[in-house]
C-alpha cells in the first residue's frame, strides 16, 4: 500500500537509499529500551514558568511487562497482540527531520513499515516547540506500507515517528525504513575507523567484535585501526583472534608509545588519509559500546550533506543506559570554556522523560563541535586543515571542530547515533593529573581562537582558579597548573617535542603533594578529632552573595598564613566528601581525610602556608607575564598553527615514539 502525504502532490518515483532504519536493542536490554520503544506514548504537558516540563513522564521500563502485549522478535522487528499499541517517538527510532531539513537538500522522506497481519499506523510529526501533531493514519494490511512526507515545515527543529497498534489481531513488524531519493546523494562513502586504546583491551576487543559481526557495517566500513599506546595489548586479550577472524584484513594493529588521545586520533586520521581507501575517518574512544546502527546513520547522513561536514554522534552512560551526557556542545569564547547549548539539559534521562514529552529536544541546536567518542571526519577536510593538536588529551575535538569551521566545514551532532561510554561524573579529572593538560590546552586555544582582547574573561578566571585551590588545599592541582602556563610561554615548539615525555613527568610532580596520594584503605587514616568546634556549630556553607563570597574569600586566605598545629599533622580535624569538599569549607581546617570523586579511596590535605604564598605569588606573576605578552605569545602560536597539525610534523612524532614490535 502507498499512501501519499496530503501536502504532496506527486509519489517520489526513482532509486532510493534507506538512511534511518527502525531498530531494536540487543537481546531486548531493559536498560536501553526507553531509546528504542515508547509504551506510554505521553504527549508533552504545558509548559511551566521556566519553559520546562513540570513533571517527569514514566519511560517505557516501567510500563513493560506481561501485559505489555509486545514482544522484540529480532534487531528489527517485534510482535504486538491485539489490542496493544507501541510508539516508535524514540531517541533512536523517530526520524531527526529537521536535522535533514537543515544539511541536506532532500526536500521529502519516505517511511516505509513492513507488516505480517493488520494494523493502524499513525504518523506525527513535531515543531520546533515541542508540540506532536498528526499527519496521516494508514489502515495498513499484510506487506509494505509507505507514505511521502515533506521535510519543508523543519526549518527550525521537529522530528517524524510513527506509532503502531494492533487492532483485531496479533501483528508482526517485520522492519521498518526511512528513505529519501538517492539524486540528492553527495557521495557514496565509506569510512575507515580509528580506534584509539591505553590498556583497556576487553573493551577494545569486544568492541571490535561488534564492529566485525554488525551486518548494517559490512557497506559502509573499509578498515579498523587500532592504535594500541599501552602495555597491556589488545592483540593478547582472550577473544582477539576471534575478532581478528571476523574483521579479516579490514583490521590493522598499530603500536606506538603513548601519545594520549590526540595522537592516537592524529595516526588514525594519519593511516585513514595515506591509505586512500575511505571517504570518512570515525573516531571511537576504545572503552565504548557502539550502536551499530547510528554508525551507518552517520554515514549515510554525511553522504548526503550538501557539503563535506562532520558528523558526531552523541553519548549516553554506561552505568545509566538511558542517560544522555550533552545533546549539542559549543565553547564560550569570552570565557573560553565549552559546555552545552543554552537551552538544553546535561544528563537528560529517556527513561524518566522521553522525547515526546521532553520540549526542548525538539530544537534543533548545530554544534561547534563534537566529542570523540564517536565522530566522523571527511577525509578531504583532515587533508584540507591537517590532523589534530598536539596536546595529548583536552581540548583536541574542540579545537578540530573549530579549526574545520573556519576552514567551511560544519559540524553536526546527529540525533541517533551514538555510542554507550563510562561517565565523567565520577572523577574529578581537574585536580588529577589531568590539570596540567586542563590548563595549558585550555590558554592554547583561547591564544589561537579567542576573538577577544588578552582572551576575555580567561586571565582573570583562571587566577581565581588557582586561588581556589589553594583554598581547597589542592597543592598539587595548582603545581600542575602552573607548570603549565610556564610551558606553554616556552614556545610551539614544546608541543611536540614533549607529547610522548610529558605525562611521566606531570606524574611525578604530582605525586610530592599528599592530597595526590589516594589511600584505598578505610582504616588508613585516624578517627578525625577538631581542635575547635565550628562556630555556632554549624559548618561553613556557600556564600549566598558577592559580599559574602569575598569576605569568605578573605577570611579564608588570611588563615591560610597561620601556621599549622603540630597535632592536625597526625590527627585530621574532619573527613569530608568529595561533593563537600569546596574553598569554603577546607579553607578553615588544618588538615582534612577527603573522599575521592569515585569514593574508591581517600587523600589527607593539609593546609601549608609556606606552599600558599609561593604558589600565590607564582600565579600572580605568570598571569601578568601572559597578560603582558599576549599578543606576542598569540603570535607565535597562530603562526606556528598549520606546522603543529601537519602531517609531516606528526609523522616525525609518530617516527619519535615507535614502538619495537618484537620487544
Amino acid at each position: 500500500m502507498t499512501v501519499v502525504a496530503p501536502d504532496s502532490t506527486a509519489q517520489e518515483t526513482g532509486e532510493r537509499t534507506v538512511v534511518h532504519r527502525v531498530v531494536l536493542p540487543e537481546g531486548g536490554d531493559p536498560d536501553t529500551l526507553p531509546l528504542y520503544l515508547d509504551f506510554a506514548m505521553a504527549r508533552p504537558a504545558a509548559e511551566g514558568p521556566s519553559g520546562k516540563n513540570p513533571q517527569p513522564v514514566v519511560g517505557a521500563v516501567a510500563a513493560i511487562g506481561t501485559d505489555a502485549g509486545v514482544g522484540i522478535l529480532g534487531r528489527r522487528s517485534l510482535g504486538l497482540e491485539k489490542g496493544s499499541r507501541v510508539s516508535f517517538a524514540t531517541y533512536f527510532n523517530a526520524f531527526p527531520a529537521s536535522y535533514w531539513r537543515r544539511w541536506t537538500d532532500v526536500d521529502k522522506v519516505r517511511l516505509s513499515v513492513e507488516l505480517e497481519g493488520e494494523a493502524t499506523v499513525v504518523v506525527y510529526k513535531s515543531n520546533s516547540r515541542g508540540e506532536s501533531q498528526r499527519v496521516t493514519l494508514i489502515n495498513a494490511v499484510a506487506g509494505t506500507s509507505t507514505v511521502d512526507l515533506p521535510l519543508a515545515p523543519f526549518g527550525d527543529g521537529g522530528w517524524y515517528w510513527f506509532d503502531l497498534h494492533a487492532n483485531d489481531e496479533d501483528v508482526v513488524l517485520t522492519s521498518a525504513e526511512w528513505s529519501v531519493a538517492s539524486s540528492f546523494r553527495r557521495c557514496e562513502g565509506t569510512a575507515s575507523i580509528g580506534i584509539t586504546t591505553f590498556n583497556r583491551p576487553d573493551y577494545c576487543v569486544a568492541q571490535l567484535k561488534v564492529l566485525g559481526s554488525a551486518l548494517a557495517l559490512n557497506d559502509v566500513i573499509d578498515r579498523v585501526f587500532v592504535i594500541d599506546q599501552g602495555n597491556k595489548l589488545v592483540q593478547d586479550e582472550p577473544g582477539f583472534e576471534e575478532a581478528q577472524e571476523i574483521l579479516g584484513d579490514r583490521l590493522a594493529l598499530i603500536r606506538q608509545g603513548n601519545l594520549g588521545g590526540s595522537g592516537g586520533f592524529a595516526r588514525g586520521m594519519y593511516e585513514a588519509s595515506q591509505a586512500q581507501d575511505s571517504t570518512y575517518v570515525l573516531l571511537l574512544d576504545d572503552d565504548v559500546v557502539s550502536e551499530p546502527e547510528g554508525i551507518r546513520r552517520a554515514v549515510m547522513f554525511a553522504d548526503f550533506c550538501r557539503q563535506p561536514s562532520i558528523v558526531g554522534g552523541h553519548m549516553f552512560s554506561m552505568y545509566s543506559k538511558a542517560q544522555l551526557h550533552s545533546w549539542a556542545e559549543r565553547v564560550n569564547k569570552y570565557r573560553f570554556f565549552w559546555g552545552p547549548f543554552p537551552g538544553t539539559e546535561e544528563a537528560h534521562d529517556f527513561a524518566q522523560q522521553n522525547l515526546s514529552a521532553t520540549r526542548w529536544l525538539h530544537r534543533r541546536f548545530d554544534a561547534e563541535f563534537n566529542g570523540w567518542w564517536m565522530c566522523l571526519i571527511p577525509v578531504e577536510t583532515v587533508r584540507a586543515i591537517g590532523l589534530a593538536m598536539p596536546v595529548f588529551i583536552k581540548w583536541d575535538d574542540c579545537e578540530f571542530g573549530l579549526r574545520a569551521a573556519r576552514a567551511g566545514y560544519p559540524t553536526v551532532t546527529l540525533p541517533g547515533a551514538a555510542v554507550w561510554h563510562v561517565p565523567w561524573t565520577d572523577k574529578d579529572d581537574t585536580i588529577d593529573w589531568q590539570a596540567y593538560y586542563h590548563q595549558r590546552n585550555r590558554w592554547l586555544m583561547a591564544l589561537i581562537y579567542s576573538p577577544y582582547m588578552r582572551g576575555g574573561s580567561l586571565i582573570r578566571e583562571s587566577f581565581q582558579n588557582d586561588i581556589r585551590h589553594l583554598l581547597q588545599l589542592q597543592y598539587s592541582a595548582v603545581e600542575l597548573r602552573l607548570k603549565a602556563l610556564e610551558d606553554l610561554l616556552n614556545g610551539p615548539a614544546h608541543l611536540h617535542r614533549t607529547l610522548g615525555t610529558s605525562l611521566p613527568e606531570v606524574r611525578a610532580m604530582r605525586a610530592e603533594h599528599p592530597d595526590a596520594r589516594v589511600s584505598k584503605d578505610p582504616a588508613a587514616y585516624p578517627l578525625t578529632r577538631r581542635h575547635r568546634p565550628p562556630a555556632r556549630g554549624r559548618d561553613p556553607e556557600r556564600p549566598h552573595s558577592a559580599v559574602g563570597f569575598v569576605a569568605s574569600a578573605i577570611t579564608g586566605a588570611m588563615r591560610q598564613m597561620r601556621p599549622v598545629r603540630a597535632a592536625a599533622l597526625e590527627v585530621p580535624e574532619e573527613r569530608v566528601a568529595a561533593m563537600a569538599a569546596k574553598w569554603w569549607r577546607l579553607s578553615h581546617l588544618d588538615s582534612a581525610v577527603v573522599t575521592s570523586a569515585d569514593g574508591t579511596g581517600a587523600s589527607l590535605y593539609v593546609r601549608d602556608p609556606e606552599k600558599f604564598r609561593s604558589y600565590l605569588m607564582r600565579s600572580a606573576a605568570l598571569h601578568r607575564r601572559l597578560a603582558a605578552r599576549w599578543n606576542r605569545v598569540q603570535a607565535q602560536y597562530q603562526a606556528a598553527h598549520g606546522e603543529l597539525t601537519s602531517p609531516e610534523a606528526w609523522q616525525a612524532t609518530f617516527e619519535a615514539n615507535a614502538v619495537d614490535t618484537d620487544d
